[in-house]
């Protein structure tokens, strides 16, 4: 760091620096979004002072009237946009324009490609929008001060969106930011007027603050050009937005165009939403709602602690970004804004918690958005598909968190079968209902770690064999899914993998040759159970297999093999249970086993025997060297050696 009395030079944080890169790399063929996100960012930084003002009306230091100001300079090449917002301190001028501070930054540029268009999105999702003004810049001025602090706290930010950025005290009469951007020579079509007032009528007519200009100067009249009298011209300021929130319009008024663009200001994405739903309520409650669904899932979905929720208003005034109180955590992917007229001003997230009225809007919006939902997968086409791959998992967690609604959640979920053997998840549970077998009672599914260990389990061998479907979960959620999933439309859930194998399509002489098997092989299975006596809590013959020589089953109340594994990475203590081993005794090496007389040798096999299983089921061998051994052990054997 080098410094003198009044000015700092910094260097940015490593992950601010490499996104400065990607920004300036990854966006040059959309140029005109930089102006889109600095009104956005000014535009929140009013929506702050507002809200911070009910609490301390000094704030305002007098001037109530909001508004956002852009200035170009044709002949210095120069675009400004500056606001009356909340302002900045040094401190935070470091911390946001110098720093990253949001958790989740290393998954954010690992999951960076390389291609334009994908990298375009995951920056915008990632809300970094101040650092699109280097697209057009190759040097920005930010001039800024904290609302309610002295003209003298002023500071000023300055970078060539390199390595470094300087910081140094300047007076500042006016609260709020100004933001000046000297233009690339490639760029300079911002510096003009007209090309900057359609930027801003395309992308910022549904901010709720007028976005001002200077009026177009008329060329003088002739016998004003004669005059010898001095004349000051006093600039004179015009919106060139709307300036109407766009929520408080009637859904008649708003094109699909200012949905989609309102969209992208809340949401700083830069793709269109996949849909939305535009709501006003009145009655006990009134309030207005405006939902989105987006078209991509963010990098951090998987945390559950990442910013969510909705913008809060009240009565139009902005109370707080990311209010999560209104949706579950299943939801957390939903964007928008909810405007109550029954809640207090000065709202908390502590008093949010309390509020009957937020239990009944919570419970209403949710329904809206399990409706869009279930509109959108009625739709033609492949739109649900799409929603579904990148949104589906977390849709998976509705079941446990949202009982009130688990029949309209268990209708949008999708999933594999065997009735496709594709891996796309595009199966729900009204198709395989609509399919099942007369006299078939129960909805049968299997967990596996992934798709191909599903689709190859040998638990499907019968139900190959009997033509019955069965679902294909390989979700790291679906154990715990299903735990939580008893019925659909009256027919129950059953593991494939779990207890004794009852069919209800199974005939009489099924069963009666059944009980043959598992008498004939009485024998065998006591000589197993002895010599596994330390890995399996049972041996049983079966009659669920055709091509394999056993599988392993988890017992009725035992924790499924996927849940253990994902307990035992995340370092959470699993409860002791034994798998259950079946054996199909008209396999021919339960045959050959059968036949063993060498009880070392029989111990060999009946090892192998269970470690195949263990494998088939996608699960890890205690000892694999062991293993290894006993197999070339035996393939010695059977040549001879």
């Amino acid at each position: 760091m080098t410094a003198d009395a009044n000015k700092e030079t910094l260097g940015f944080q490593t992950e601010a620096k490499q996104l400065l890169h990607l920004m300036i790399h990854s966006l040059y063929s959309s140029k005109e979004i930089f102006l889109r996100e600095l009104i956005s960012n000014a535009s929140d930084a009013i929506d702050k002072l507002r809200f911070a003002a009910l609490s301390d009306e000094s704030l305002l230091e007098g001037q109530g009237d909001y508004q956002v100001q852009v200035d170009v300079d044709k002949e210095a090449k120069t675009i400004t946009i500056s606001d009356n917002g909340v302002g900045m301190n040094r401190e935070e001028v470091v911390e946001h324009l110098g720093t990253i501070a949001k958790s989740g930054t290393a998954a954010f540029l690992e999951s960076l490609t390389g291609d334009q268009q994908k990298d375009s999105q995951l920056i915008g999702q990632f809300g970094v929008g101040f650092y699109s003004a280097f697209i057009v810049a190759d040097r920005v001025e930010v001039h800024t001060r904290k609302a309610g602090s002295s003209a003298d706290q002023g500071v000023v930010w300055e970078s060539h969106g390199e390595s470094e950025f300087s910081v140094e005290p300047r007076e500042k009469v006016s609260r709020g930011t100004s933001i000046t951007l000297f233009l690339k020579e490639d760029s300079e079509e911002f510096a003009d007027d007209f090309r900057v007032r359609s930027v801003i009528k395309k992308y910022s007519d549904h901010i709720a603050v007028p976005v001002m200009m200077l009026k177009p100067t008329p060329p003088p009249a002739a016998e004003e050009e004669e005059s010898d009298e001095d004349v000051v011209d006093v600039p004179e300021y015009e919106a060139v937005n709307e300036a109407t929130a766009l929520w408080t319009r009637s859904r008649t008024e708003v094109s699909d165009e200012e949905y989609e663009e309102f969209y992208k200001h809340i949401s700083h994405d830069f793709e269109a939403p996949r849909s939305w739903s535009h709501n006003k309520v009145e009655g006990k409650f009134e309030y207005t709602s405006l939902l989105y669904i987006p078209q991509k899932a963010p990098f951090d979905m998987w945390n559950r602690d990442m910013a969510r929720g909705l913008k809060l208003y009240v009565q139009r005034t902005f109370i707080m970004d990311e209010a999560e109180q209104f949706l579950p955590l299943y939801l957390r992917f939903v964007k928008g804004v909810v405007d109550s007229n029954d809640l207090p001003l000065n709202v908390s997230r502590e008093i949010l918690q309390q509020e009957s009225s937020v239990d009944a809007m919570r419970s209403a919006l949710t329904k809206r958005v399990l409706d869009m939902l279930g509109k959108l997968a009625k739709k033609e086409g492949d739109e649900y598909g799409q929603f579904w791959s990148e949104f589906g998992q977390v849709l998976k967690e509705g079941p446990a968190e949202d009982f009130a609604n688990k029949e309209k959640i268990a209708r949008l979920l999708r999933f594999s079968s065997t009735h496709t053997d594709a891996e796309a998840q595009d199966q729900s549970l009204e198709d395989y209902v609509s399919r099942m077998q007369e006299g078939q009672e129960k909805i049968f599914y299997v967990v596996a770690e992934n798709f191909n260990t599903a689709k190859n389990s040998p638990h499907l061998e019968v139900f190959r064999k009997k033509g019955i479907e069965v679902l294909l979960l390989s979700d790291r959620v679906d154990d715990w899914l299903m735990n939580h999933m008893q019925d659909f439309d009256g027919k129950s859930f059953q593991d494939v993998a779990r207890g004794a194998l009852e069919l209800a399509t199974d005939s009489e002489e099924d069963k009666a040759e059944q009980e043959k098997l598992q008498k004939e092989a009485e024998g065998l299975v006591e000589r197993m159970a002895k010599v596994l006596e330390d890995k399996v809590a049972e041996v049983r013959a079966t009659a669920r297999l055709t091509d394999s020589p056993a599988c392993l089953v988890v017992g009725d109340y035992d924790m499924g093999a996927q849940m253990k594994r994902i307990m035992e990475a995340a370092g959470q203590a699993v409860p002791e249970s034994k798998p259950i081993l079946e054996v199909n005794p008209g396999h021919p090496i339960l045959e050959m086993l059968d036949g063993e007389q060498d009880e070392d040798r029989f111990a060999d096999l009946a090892g192998i025997v269970f470690d195949q299983a263990n494998l088939a089921e996608g699960g890890q061998l205690e000892d694999p060297a062991a293993y290894v051994a006993k197999l070339n052990k035996l393939l010695l054997a059977l040549a001879g050696r």
